[in-house]
């Protein structure tokens, strides 16, 4: 058992401390869906050839992960810390780029990256596209990546039969890692901003889907443009709700942001080099425990263990918000579907931008009457703002001005950096303009019997910056 006090002065030390230093880089992670043109299952010799095919290509970097069966499943780059990698399965690459001053160096690695790998794909006649669920997701072999993390993260996510009695049913696609992907962004944020940031960024969550969303679970549910949402929500990541979401609640201080850290829920560490997972527990009361039982991965099958807590074992802390705290002192922005591919740094510019504008942002959503003050909170919003249709209680026309005033500041904030970066934001003027988004482009399209080849192709053109 140890001292709740030590607990929470570990995590305040793992979370909030390391945001005492002012820094302003930007991180950002592209998860993309492979597709097999021929649709079939994605071909994983193919995926190992063109992995190995990377790293004759691009010297820096090296292998970085290596699989159970010795296929390299992340490579990593020395001099700039970029990695790509597969994520969940071999049917998600990412790229997740080092971290950077400007938006420009980071595109322009990207965009050599994905080309180079797009067209060898091509050469095997499969591709790549930019959707937050992957197309061709009912053809593939949904088989985790033999590795520790991913064989551990898979066995918890099928665990849901085990749980009863909770308040929500949980969806029938354990294996959702492996054929969803997302944008992810990481902003350096101090301490003495962390609280209003989670804060005024929490409440445009509704707005962000309306701008952003990509992921219509094509053959099954054609109404969301925005299913991503659904299956981390109705998963074991969201036992604990406080895991997985938007915080619903407004810190007064990092006081009542530190208490919060403390509702989270864990549910695996690792001994000698092997994940253990075990029921999702509160984080005080896993540390309470004198053991945990769980089960380790040992010979080809999955045993039962029991698992002493250590203070160390705050590392695999690991929710799933919409806006995460990190060890590394930065804010995760996790809500966002991969894009089509031209429109990737869209992402990354509006959350910079408005990192730039907190102050006005905050006077802004602070006073806003067009979706709030409406009897409904920020998480009610974006779930009604995934539908492919707006409720009627919203003025279309009003809401696309509050959409547009919020993208503005965006802008604003950029040309501030004086960089040039608001050219990112094009993307999303055009499609407040056409009061659309990725996913709902999809699903109109879909109903007009345009050829999904047709949407992988226009969603995956390369970088047009």
């Amino acid at each position: 058992m140890i001292n709740s006090e030590l607990v929470k002065d570990k995590l305040y030390e793992e979370f909030i401390k390391p945001t005492n230093q002012r820094k302003n880089y930007i991180g950002i992670e592209i998860e993309i869906p492979i597709i097999n043109l021929e649709k079939k299952a994605v071909d994983f010799s193919v995926v190992h050839q063109i992995t190995q095919k990377f790293l004759n290509q691009f010297d820096d970097f090296k292998e970085d992960g290596i699989d159970y069966d010795g296929n390299a499943y992340s490579l990593k780059n020395s001099k700039t810390d970029d990695i790509v990698c597969y994520d969940c399965s071999y049917n998600n690459i990412e790229f997740a780029m080092g971290r950077e001053k400007d938006l420009f160096s980071i595109n322009d690695r990207f965009c050599e990256y994905y080309s180079f790998t797009k067209e060898s794909f091509e050469e095997f006649n499969h591709t790549l596209t930019g959707m937050g669920i992957n197309p061709y997701r009912k053809y593939n072999n949904h088989i985790p990546i033999p590795s520790e993390r991913y064989l551990m993260l898979y066995h918890h996510l099928q665990s849901f039969e085990n749980y009863r009695d909770l308040p929500f049913p949980f969806h029938q696609y354990p294996e959702y890692g492996m054929f969803s992907s997302a944008s992810q962004v990481q902003l350096d944020v101090y301490k003495d901003e962390l609280v209003k940031t989670i804060n005024v960024f929490s409440k445009i969550e509704p707005i962000k889907a309306l701008l952003f969303s990509n992921s219509v679970l094509f053959d099954e549910n054609k109404h969301l443009t925005c299913f991503r949402d659904v299956l981390w929500e109705y998963s074991t990541h969201g036992v604990n709700p406080h895991n997985i979401g938007m915080y619903d609640v407004d810190f007064k201080d990092v006081a009542d942001l530190h208490a919060y850290l403390e509702s989270l829920n864990m549910y695996c560490v690792m001994r000698s080099g092997v994940y253990i997972n075990f029921p999702s527990i509160n984080v005080l009361d896993y540390f309470k425990a004198e053991n945990v039982t769980g089960e380790a991965f040992c010979g080809g099958e999955y045993k039962q263990i029991d698992v002493k807590p250590r203070i160390e074992d705050i590392k695999y802390l690991r929710p799933f918000k919409f806006i995460n705290l990190t060890f590394r002192g930065t804010v995760e922005f996790r809500s966002v579907c991969t894009q089509p591919i031209k429109d990737s740094m869209s992402v990354a510019a509006f959350h910079l931008g408005l990192k730039e504008k907190l102050d006005e942002l905050e006077v802004l959503i602070g006073g806003d009457e067009v979706i709030y003050h409406k009897g409904y909170t920020a998480t009610e919003l974006r779930k009604l703002f995934i539908q492919d249709e707006l409720p009627t209680f919203v003025d279309k026309n009003e809401l696309c001005g509050l959409c547009g005033d919020i993208v503005d500041l965006a802008s604003a904030g950029l040309e501030e950096r004086g960089l040039g970066e608001e050219v990112f934001l094009k993307p999303l003027y055009e499609r407040i303009k056409n009061h659309t988004n990725p996913g709902k482009n999809l699903i109109n399209s879909l109903n007009n019997n345009i050829e999904i080849e047709k949407l992988i192709e226009e969603y995956g053109k390369p970088c047009d910056i």
